[in-house]
């Protein structure tokens, strides 16, 4: 035990002189640096040992074997790290968009040239899928266009109805078009009213359009004549459709249900899918002819086998109804035929003779213009002129005949053959269709005559 002790100090002997000798020959700034280090290392582990050492030795002086202390955990101050702020980056700029208003003589070259688009951008553009559509631009359309901030064209906007646009776009092969179309929803509306001074007003007062109006006189105009047969008191209720696009009222749409009340007699009348109107037995509304084949002020000469002529002067028979009307107001054909006279000479002015079936002749006579010609096929309701005052007239009408076998009737009381009725194949489903609208009809009918008592209870009290 002793001889390993003595050889184990011995090597240690050994071993410092070979460090002492190796310390001493190494320059001596590494001498001055190693000392340097070795005695700052030399402080850092004496100083804690003594500090410690001092603790514990209070830490007993002051702790009491047994007796329970309390131990007070400093507290720390707790900073809450704020939330990352999330930087939004910044929204793209929304393209800046300029309008342009078509005028006379416009095409879409001369638009582009105002917003200095070239002639390539114009061709480009107009032959993209659907860029011909802006071949026939309308006066008083408008056109949107954005550009970029060297002046390119980027986009353009069109709108072709109130729910197609138009849109063409900048890419890197030249310009793309495609068609956006929105969608109508469809709700109903109801008018009502009773006639206290004419037909039109009161419509107006029941606030439909001009356009309804007319169609509302068109629907039963085979059965009531509105120029000499509307009544004080007569009344009609109407159902009809409203278009909205985006909430936003555009326009009415169809009549689907109406009820005319004209001196006491009743006429009622559905729209089915096929866009006519039939009673509700499923008879047609239409008949084979016109009563009136055009929308009239007032009618100026009846029908008179003796009738002193205003320009000739002498009693002569008046074999037509003069409808009076302003110059330019389309005349309809009274029923379907071929057009055997469209002519012109100093007594009927310009003037049209079509032939029908079972031998019925309808003449039309003082048109201002003509719109078919001889040996033209034509159909209920087609334009076929315009009133005015050629030939012997004195002011713009339209002087109309009916002759039935070569024979002149009065075209106010003759009666009318009916159109075909619906279909038999299409009978149950129209009885279904028919029996909704009429109960709707009705409905709104006593709602609305319910209100407008209750107006008029408010207004006895108010007074």
């Amino acid at each position: 035990m002793l001889t390993n002790t003595y050889f184990s100090t011995k090597y240690r002997s050994k071993q410092l002189i070979k460090l002492k000798n190796l310390f001493l020959d190494l320059p001596k700034k590494h001498q001055i640096l190693i000392s340097g280090c070795s005695l700052f290392l030399l402080i850092l582990l004496l100083l804690p040992a003594e500090e410690a050492s001092a603790s514990r030795q209070a830490a007993k002086e002051s702790i009491e074997v047994g007796k329970k202390y309390a131990l007070q955990i400093p507290q720390q101050d707790i900073v809450e790290a704020e939330p990352e702020k999330v930087v939004d980056e910044a929204p793209e700029p929304e393209p800046s968009w300029q309008s342009a208003k078509v005028k006379s003589g416009d095409s879409l070259a001369k638009v582009f040239s105002r917003f200095g688009f070239s002639a390539k951008d114009t061709h480009d553009v107009i032959n993209t899928e659907h860029g011909k559509k802006l071949k026939n631009l309308n006066v008083g359309d408008e056109i949107r266009l954005t550009s970029d901030d060297d002046g390119k064209l980027v986009s353009l906007s069109y709108d072709l109805s109130i729910t197609d646009t138009l849109y063409v776009d900048a890419t890197g092969d030249g310009f793309v078009s495609h068609v956006e179309e929105k969608q109508i929803e469809i709700r109903q509306g109801f008018a009502q009213a009773t006639i206290t001074s004419n037909f039109w007003n009161a419509g107006l007062q029941a606030g439909m359009s001009n356009s309804q109006i007319m169609n509302l006189a068109n629907i039963f105009g085979w059965d009531v004549d509105f120029a000499l047969d509307i009544r004080e008191g007569d009344s009609f209720n109407v159902m009809f459709e409203n278009k909205y696009i985006d909430g936003d009222f555009v326009g009415h749409g169809n009549i689907l249900a109406a009820e005319f009340i004209n001196q006491d007699e009743k006429f009622q009348a559905i729209r089915f899918k096929d866009g006519e109107f039939y009673t509700p037995k499923g008879n047609s509304m239409r008949k084979s002819f016109l009563r009136a084949p055009v929308s009239f002020q007032y009618i100026s000469s009846n029908f008179k086998p003796k009738r002193y002529h205003p320009i000739l002067k002498r009693v002569k028979a008046h074999n037509g109804v003069d409808y009076r009307a302003p110059t330019g107001t389309p005349v309809k054909a009274a029923g379907n035929g071929r057009v055997i006279a469209a002519t012109y000479n100093k007594y009927n002015g310009n003037y049209v003779f079509i032939q029908h079936a079972n031998n019925i002749v309808t003449k039309y006579l003082h048109f201002s213009k003509r719109a078919v010609k001889k040996g033209q096929r034509v159909k209920q309701g087609q334009v076929i002129g315009y009133v005015g005052s050629t030939g012997l007239s004195q002011a713009p009408h339209l002087h109309y005949e009916f002759l039935l076998n070569g024979v002149h009737r009065n075209p106010r009381t003759v009666k009318l053959p009916d159109a075909l009725p619906i279909q038999k194949e299409f009978k149950a489903e129209f009885d279904i269709v028919s029996s909704e609208l009429l109960a709707k009809l009705e409905g709104s009918k006593q709602t609305l005559l319910a209100m407008s008592g209750e107006e008029q209870d408010q207004d006895v009290s108010d007074e």
